[in-house]
């Protein structure tokens, strides 16, 4: 049997295993998926080594980690920075990113999006920027500090903190690209700052799913359109779980039984 599993920190929360494992049963496959509190994001590769594991998804915090414990990278991961799939070919790690993609299609839904804001900056943030901008998205992103927005400021995004922001143009989409709320009732960013921005959006979208955040909620009294990332996140486990089984099933055979977790 092969196993795989999720790093993360928190991960108790994840649906992961429960998508993969009902794929892996529904499609019957010999595999099992696990999940595991990975505290430094440092020992990664070691400890996806010392597992024994053939595949691993990894959550926040660890996306940049995973990148950096990776052997191969495929030609997006490389672009954009942040793993969130890697698979044990032989003794080498192999490092896909598969939120980008399954973001762009969860999102597609919405009509006349053009602009974007993104609020957080961290390594969901660092694909999902480069292939909305790549699809033709224009994307800004607010962030607490400046330090992390250096890298997105090099690659021609147009980024603000907290302190420096200045609510100049109408965002279409708002994005949670934060943990904020996740295990609180914690906002993304000032509720002075969403208060301005809100009321001229056309939607707002959380990467945090299963729950209604204070950010979706907040979204909901301004009469948002709201989305959860549970279908970024159906989305994304597909695309993980062809790489996990070498393309052995079609994304709408692996949809068909991941979907199942959704509604148990």
């Amino acid at each position: 049997m092969q196993l795989f599993t999720i790093f993360g920190n928190p991960v108790s929360h994840s649906k992961s295993p429960l998508m993969h494992n009902l794929s892996f049963k529904g499609l019957g496959y010999n595999g099992c998926y696990t999940r595991y509190r990975l505290e430094d994001g440092n020992a990664l590769k070691s400890k996806f080594l010392e597992l024994g594991i053939q595949g691993a998804n990894i959550t926040v915090p660890h996306k940049e980690h995973a990148f950096n414990a990776c052997d191969e990278l495929d030609e997006f991961a490389q672009k954009v920075g942040a793993v969130n799939t890697i698979v044990n070919k032989n003794g080498k790690l192999y490092g896909y990113n598969t939120d980008a993609p399954g973001f762009l299609k969860a999102i597609s839904e919405f009509k006349n999006i053009k602009t974007v804001l993104f609020l957080g900056a961290g390594g969901t943030a660092q694909s999902t920027s480069i292939v909305l901008r790549d699809a033709g998205y224009e994307v800004t992103l607010l962030n607490r500090s400046e330090k992390r927005l250096q890298k997105y400021i090099d690659q021609g995004f147009q980024t603000y903190t907290f302190d420096t922001f200045i609510n100049d143009k109408a965002y279409d989409l708002v994005v949670n690209m934060t943990s904020a709320g996740l295990e609180d009732e914690n906002l993304p960013s000032p509720i002075e700052i969403l208060k301005d921005i809100l009321p001229n959006t056309l939607a707002c979208v959380d990467v945090i799913y299963g729950k209604e955040t204070a950010f979706l909620k907040l979204a909901k009294a301004y009469n948002k359109p709201t989305k959860d990332g549970s279908d970024m996140l159906l989305y994304q486990g597909v695309i993980a779980f062809e790489y996990f089984t070498e393309g052995k099933f079609t994304f709408e055979e692996i949809k068909v039984q991941m979907q199942k977790a959704f509604i148990l």
